[in-house]
Formats: structure tokens, sequence, C-alpha cells
């Protein structure tokens, strides 16, 4: 008589991540907050968050919308619908109202995002290209590659604007910064900009040099209810 063998327990292999997840650990990760800051955000457990963070979850519209108000952020761009279509498509609300920025808030504004518009003239005419930015005191510093066009304007006057829009409330701001754009060539600043930066630019490539703009005059407005 042969003998007898037990097969073992299946293996749980965990659920892929979703796109969620990977929003949510972006969006967490961006503003700095712990998974447990952000469940105390949202009044749920910090096993959540990662479950969420970490596993094909699927949360109930009541919870995305605790998620995305604890994220700063709004339902449409957690769950990716707002990918592929431009920001501002929505009727405008009725008791909405645009209100201007000072220079403070105009700053504060402008260190919590990433991603900006440098506008310039050059020989070509006028362009207006994004860049992944940071800001390092009241310096705007972002990565281009050695001989672009933004390269090239170094040493001329730019505009720099970035802004935030909430489909979902109608609500969003905008920051323009002028001054002069500068090419960084000494190897300490360019460590420490390296050491700072949040992330590698997206565009991919060979984007490594630095330059920098210091805001000679800034201004901002808010369109909020």
């Amino acid at each position: 008589m042969g003998k007898t063998t037990t097969d073992p327990s299946p293996i749980e292999v965990p659920a892929a991540r979703g796109d969620l997840g990977r929003r949510v650990t972006a969006r967490r990760e961006e503003l700095g907050l712990t998974r447990e800051e952000l469940a105390e955000r949202c009044g749920a457990a910090a096993s959540y968050t990662a479950y969420v963070e970490e596993r094909a979850a699927a949360p109930g519209m009541g919870m995305l919308v605790c998620l995305a108000d604890g994220l700063g952020t709004t339902v449409a761009e957690l769950t990716g619908r707002t990918t592929e279509s431009p920001p501002g498509t929505g009727a405008a609300m009725r008791d909405c109202e645009l209100t201007g920025l000072g220079e403070a808030e105009c700053h504060r504004l402008l260190s919590t995002h990433g991603i900006g518009r440098v506008g310039f003239c050059d020989l070509e005419g006028l362009a207006a290209f994004p860049v992944n930015y940071v800001v390092v005191g009241r310096e705007i510093a972002f990565r281009t590659a050695a001989h672009s066009r933004l390269a090239e304007a170094a040493g001329t006057e730019v505009a720099f604007e970035v802004d935030h829009i909430d489909d979902a409330m109608r609500e969003g701001w905008s920051v323009m910064a002028v001054g002069d754009v500068s090419g960084v060539s000494d190897g300490a600043r360019v460590s420490h900009l390296h050491a700072v930066a949040r992330s590698l630019p997206w565009a991919g490539g060979p984007h490594t040099h630095w330059m920098t703009m210091t805001p000679t005059r800034i201004t901002g407005r808010r369109v909020s209810r």
C-alpha cells in the first residue's frame, strides 16, 4: 500500500496592487504623511490605509470621499478619471468668486507642487514648457537638457506658472512668478539640488542641467466658493 501524502495548504497570494493604491501612496508621500496620519484624517484604521495602498482594494464611495478629503484631492483624481481629460470641463458654480492671493500665500502654494510651466521668448518665438521643479529658499529650480531651448534661455526673463484645479468642487488657484533664469554650474549647488529634488524629471532622458529662477514679482489668484 502506497504512502499517504497530505497536500500542503495553499499559499495565500496577495492581490495585485491597484492603480488606486498607487495614487493614494503617491499623493500621501507628496504631502509627507504617514499611513497613520492619513488614517486619522479619514477616520479609519491604519491597517485599512495599508490595505488600500497594497492590495487591489475597491472602497465604497464614502471611503473614497474620505480618502480624497484627507489627501486634499478629488475622487476623480484618485480613481484616474481625469488622466486623459483636461481639467476645468465642468460647469461653473453660481457662488464662486475670484480673489487675489498675497505674496506669502503664493510662495506657500509654490512649495506644495512639483510640476510647473516655464514661459519664455527666444529666437524661435514664444514657448512654454512643463517642468518638474523644487523650491529651495526663494529660488525655483528645475532640470532640462543641456542644449535645449530652455537651457539657451539663461540670462533672460521668464514666467513660471503653477496651478491646481479641483473639478469636483469647481475650485482652483494659479500662481505666476516672473524673474531672470540662470544655469547652475557650481558643483556644490548642483549636488544640493539633486539631494533636495523630490523626483526625477518625468520626461526622462538626459535632463541633468539645473536652472534656477528667483522671482522678482509674484502674483496669484484663487477661484473658490
